[in-house]
């Protein structure tokens, strides 16, 4: 990892997806807040010299005049975040009513009070909609009123190498008066999109109610191998303990198929409309969320065992590293992993970052970090073979890799 000498502070940090991905780009953190004490237990543990003491917790009882002692500067360069999502769903909350809209509130008194060269807010695409867009607008405003130019736009993550299709809203306020990539123009462009079995096929057959915590094969493409780095202890490889009528029901349904093909006299009798059905194994999956060990509730069974997902599968889809360790009951493991920010995406945006906000040119080790990211679906020795035709980046908006 290359140091950039900039520093950040991570709001509504969760179990830490947007730390590991701007970490990896070169910026430094120098404090986080959350609430949750697993997931903040989680982030502190996974970094060298930080307790989770150290960490501020709820953001509605942090004093707006102590966030610079708390920080530990009167500024820095970017605030970077994200409250939580489930009050911006259309769903849930559709007339904005839902208490958790307003803690954005809380995001824009931190970046008032650190004025940092930018902000980089994060939430579900259902912000744009929310109360007819209102809490968007708002966002803005508060921005605005503070100097900032934002922008916003909703990304897909398989865009930037994670194999998984979660699209989220992405608002970046700077006060720099123009960027030199559009970010509307902002893709990594991966070679070709990571599937699922890209990201997971290395990873040991375990059955409902087991847990295997040794490696029995090495990695096939280049996104297991950069996720399992020189860790040999797989953790958090354990699965939902089944029923056998569950086990049965879900045996019918092929790759990527659904509920539709278990026999009449198994169907189930409740279930949303995306239950009951396999993840595709050449595709993206879908959203990764806390329900990813339940079949009944999300499309979320692995695509050729009679199972949902792991933890550790989900976080390989989010694109945590095996040696990321989270604490607390596997309930709340797989809540911090499915509210998580990917990695992968937080780190791509960290490049963009540095070269659109801070002028800084990327470091060889960047570029071919850069390249890394958009080649996970490939083997190790296609990943050698076709660098050189490979190249940089196609699109004029995305970061230049070219020598």
């Amino acid at each position: 990892m290359a140091d950039s000498g900039l520093t950040y502070v991570d709001l509504f940090a969760g179990a830490g997806g947007l730390s590991i991905g701007l970490e990896r780009a070169g910026f430094e953190l120098l404090h986080a807040v959350e609430v949750d004490d697993y997931a903040r237990s989680t982030f502190a543990r996974n970094r060298a010299d930080l307790e989770s003491e150290h960490l501020s917790e709820d953001i509605r009882e942090v004093n707006v005049e102590e966030i610079p002692n708390l920080v530990g500067a009167e500024t820095v360069d970017l605030v970077a975040g994200g409250p939580p999502c489930q009050g911006f769903s259309e769903v849930i909350s559709p007339d904005g009513s839902d208490d958790r809209n307003h803690l954005f509130e809380n995001f824009i008194d931190w970046v008032n009070a650190l004025q940092p060269k930018a902000a980089l807010f994060e939430n579900v695409r259902g912000m744009q909609n929310t109360a007819d867009g209102k809490f968007l607008e708002a966002v803005r405003k508060s921005f605005g009123n503070m100097g900032y130019t934002v922008r916003s736009r909703v990304v897909t993550s398989s865009d930037f190498g994670v194999p998984q299709h979660r699209r989220r809203l992405v608002v970046l306020a700077t006060k720099k008066e123009r960027l030199d990539f559009p970010l509307d123009g902002f893709d990594l462009e991966p070679v070709q999109e990571p599937g699922v079995m890209d990201g997971i096929g290395d990873l040991p057959e375990v059955g409902p109610g087991e847990t295997v915590t040794e490696y029995d094969a090495e990695p096939q493409t280049v996104l297991q191998r950069d996720l399992r780095g020189d860790c040999d202890e797989l953790t958090s490889h354990q699965a939902a303990n089944h029923q056998s009528d569950m086990v049965e029901m879900i045996s019918h349904i092929s790759d990527g198929g659904n509920r539709t093909e278990i026999p009449d006299e198994l169907q189930p009798s409740s279930g949303y409309h995306n239950s009951y059905s396999r993840l595709q194994s050449d595709a993206p999956a879908v959203a990764i969320t806390s329900n990813m060990s339940k079949p009944s509730s999300a499309r979320c069974i692995h695509p050729f065992q009679d199972r949902g997902l792991t933890p550790r599968e989900g976080a390989r889809l989010q694109t945590f590293p095996d040696s990321y360790r989270f604490d607390g009951t596997l309930g709340a493991v797989r809540k911090q992993i499915g509210n998580a920010v990917p990695p992968y995406l937080a780190e791509a945006f960290g490049y963009y970052l540095l070269q659109t906000v801070y002028d800084r040119e990327l470091t060889s080790e960047q570029k071919d970090r850069i390249y890394t990211l958009r080649c996970g679906s490939l083997t190790p020795e296609e990943f050698e073979q076709q660098r050189a035709e490979i190249g940089g980046h196609a699109q004029q908006a995305t970061l230049d890799m070219a020598d």
